[in-house]
């Protein structure tokens, strides 16, 4: 499901001000050119004053308001903070933390998802709101809770997991055997025996616990309690008879939920974009890329941004000029058909008072934030239509596993520096640096449409994905994974017989041990055909590799392993694989990524300077191509693909030259 037009809008909170200001509120929305405005996000206490009474009034007020200035409605449901009553008369409803103290009425996003007078109350509240609003001609899409996030250990959720564990292991025999519980006299006799993983149990912290097996299918069993939350709202809308699409609002590689599992049961994937306060733009395409690849390539909206500062990070840089326009139309290049910020009027107080807004605390349009988020509204109005169902044509996939994710990070060894993403985003940098489009997929995905799948840290194994890659390298794909890859099954227990266990035979390889090394170690490598190597190093993780059919491209140096093998290469069917025993530097893995991609044919705009991101989109009988300047300073360079500029109506033809943080979207017929 998609929308009809690129939205252009943000969250506003009209209930936290006067009636009196609501007009110049639309005034300045629609001297910015925002066409849309997300509603109702935490007004469940004013909504709801006790267990009996709804009060519509207001919000009916702000509804009539924006049809009345043809503004476009994001109804939220409210359910994302709960009202004070509720957590005092009805305590079931607050989260217990890892520590197992119950939390009392604060914050936001603090509900215990099993709680069953939660699920009561939300259910009957967004019952009324969909009965009352559900088929209003301006509402284009419900924004369900935000940003889902958290855990809770209360004894509703011990009793909920016990419930979800023996449906899923039918017997306490079996949960033993998954668990591996018979280590440390862990043995159960009964379902009543588990305690949930937190402090009070076998959990350490977020990334240490006794036990994998159990922590693992903890963060399984409460992403998917919290996706009950999203699916049991998501229905009852639809009961209702509206059929606006239904999403909420994710956080791209946020750790709490499996969003590949989430997509699925959401009709339009929308995510909160908020980059570091130096933005690294690979990071961020990152990120898109990865909110596009959980819905299978489908197109996403950009919930929430920044129209300049954040304020929750420890340092908040105002956004340069033309930085918000640059990171605007990086999201659209990427897969976005809607721009959406946080906040379009700065409130006074509480926590989010300092975070940037369309309508600062000045309360005028006479803002540099104001005139560029009125810029970009007006490209947009022009070229909008443009730019909608335009797809990404990827011949090259990144395996990403919110599973593998967990137990690599629950894992006692062999490095505590390890973290999934990081080592997931090391290799997709790479190909960004090199302007090569970038699928990122789930274990489910079809393979057969790429050329090249990496899979950095693949940890775990589950399902058909082995025989599925098996198939694909076979039939002429390129495969590369990477030490800690293939090692352990669902339930963190290790694949016996040699690592990297379900890889062995298709790598061709065994690893017989790996050596977790220290920060301020490193391995020399050397490359077998006397490729220079002076400052490439192997880091963190290396394994001792004995060849079986795979062929050794470079070997370590240094220690007892010296002339071992680190970099691998194995012919299988077709295909090829390719294995990397280590953590590479930047400079060794820019060379293994060179040797990987000499051997396939893949666009690349390598030819840029490296402040330049260069995207690819294919719509109808045309290209798009978004060239983005991500530096502050004015970037000339050479081009091969004439076409015309759709932001400045130019003609392109054999050179670029683009303003600091600048975008030229070229318009190139096929």
């Amino acid at each position: 499901m998609s929308l009809s037009k690129l939205f252009y809008g943000g969250d506003y909170n009209p209930e936290q001000w006067p009636s009196s200001i609501w007009e110049e509120d639309m005034r300045l929305f629609k001297l910015a050119n925002i066409n849309s405005a997300s509603i109702n996000i935490f007004s469940w206490a004013k909504l709801q004053p006790n267990k009996t009474t709804y009060d519509f009034s207001e919000l009916d007020e702000i509804v009539k308001l924006l049809k009345e200035n043809n503004i476009n409605m994001v109804m939220a449901t409210s359910t994302a903070a709960l009202p004070a009553w509720m957590t005092r008369e009805f305590p079931d409803v607050n989260r217990v933390d890892f520590e197992g103290r119950q939390h009392r009425f604060s914050h936001r996003h603090n509900h215990c998802p099993n709680s069953p007078s939660f699920k009561r109350f939300a259910s009957e509240l967004v019952k009324q709101i969909a009965e009352r609003y559900g088929k209003e001609e301006h509402l284009i899409l419900w924004h369900v809770s935000n940003e889902y996030n958290g855990e809770c250990y209360c004894e509703n959720c011990e009793r909920a997991f016990r419930k979800w564990v023996e449906n899923k292991y039918k017997t306490i025999e079996q949960v033993n055997e998954a668990w591996n519980f018979h280590f440390w006299g862990h043995t159960l006799h009964s379902f009543e025996d588990i305690v949930v993983p937190n402090f009070l149990g076998d959990g350490v912290n977020d990334r240490q616990t006794a036990f994998a097996g159990i922590s693992v299918d903890y963060r399984r069993f409460m992403s998917e309690s919290l996706l009950n939350n999203f699916k049991m709202e998501r229905d009852i809308i639809r009961s209702m008879g509206s059929n606006a699409p239904i999403t909420t609002n994710l956080m791209g590689a946020f750790k709490g939920i499996n969003a590949f599992e989430w997509a699925k049961e959401m009709d339009i994937i929308s995510w909160d974009n908020y980059p570091h306060y130096i933005p690294d733009w690979a990071f961020v395409s990152f990120n898109h890329d990865l909110m596009r690849g959980v819905k299978s390539g489908k197109n996403f909206l950009i919930m929430e941004q920044s129209p300049s500062q954040q304020n929750w990070q420890p340092y908040n840089l105002l956004k340069r000029p033309g930085e918000l326009h640059s990171q605007s139309f990086h999201a659209i290049a990427h897969g976005a058909e809607a721009i959406n910020y946080f906040q379009l009027r700065q409130s006074i107080g509480g926590n989010e008072k300092w975070h940037g807004a369309v309508i600062g605390h000045e309360g005028h349009e006479n803002t540099r934030v104001f005139k560029e988020v009125t810029q970009i509204g007006e490209d947009l109005k022009r070229i909008g239509d443009e730019l909608l169902d335009a797809t990404t044509h990827a011949k090259v996939a990144i395996l990403f596993d919110w599973e593998s994710y967990w137990a690599l990070e629950y894992s006692s060894g062999p490095n505590k520096d390890i973290y999934y993403v990081d080592q997931v985003f090391k290799y997709y940098k790479e190909l960004y640096k090199r302007n090569i489009a970038v699928d990122i997929i789930g274990y489910e995905e079809d393979l057969s449409k790429y050329k090249l799948i990496l899979a950095p840290f693949m940890y775990m194994v589950k399902g058909n994905i082995v025989e599925k890659i098996e198939q694909f390298v076979a039939e002429g794909g390129h495969f590369v994974t990477t030490t800690m890859s293939g090692l352990v099954n669902e339930n963190d227990n290790v694949i016996l017989g040699g690592y990297p266990g379900a890889f062995k035979e298709l790598l061709g390889i065994w690893v017989e041990e790996f050596d977790g090394i220290a920060p301020e170690m490193s391995n020399s490598i050397h490359w077998k055909d006397h490729r220079p190597s002076e400052n490439e190093k192997a880091t963190m993780v290396c394994d001792i590799i004995h060849l079986q059919n795979a062929k050794a491209l470079a070997y370590y140096s240094e220690d007892f392993y010296a002339d071992f093998p680190v970099f691998v290469y194995n012919n299988f069917g077709k295909g090829k694989t390719w294995y990397v025993g280590t953590v590479p530097n930047n400079e060794f893995l820019d060379e293994i990524i060179t040797c990987i991609l000499e051997e396939l044919t893949i666009e690349q705009f390598d030819f840029v300077p490296s402040s330049i991101e260069i995207v690819r989109r294919e719509k109808d009988d045309f290209s798009l191509i978004f060239i983005m300047n991500h530096s502050n300073k004015l970037i000339e360079f050479d081009w091969k693909l004439p076409g015309i500029d759709l932001l400045s109506g130019k003609s392109i033809e054999n050179a670029i030259s683009i303003a600091p943080y600048g975008t030229i979207i070229l318009k190139i017929s096929e």
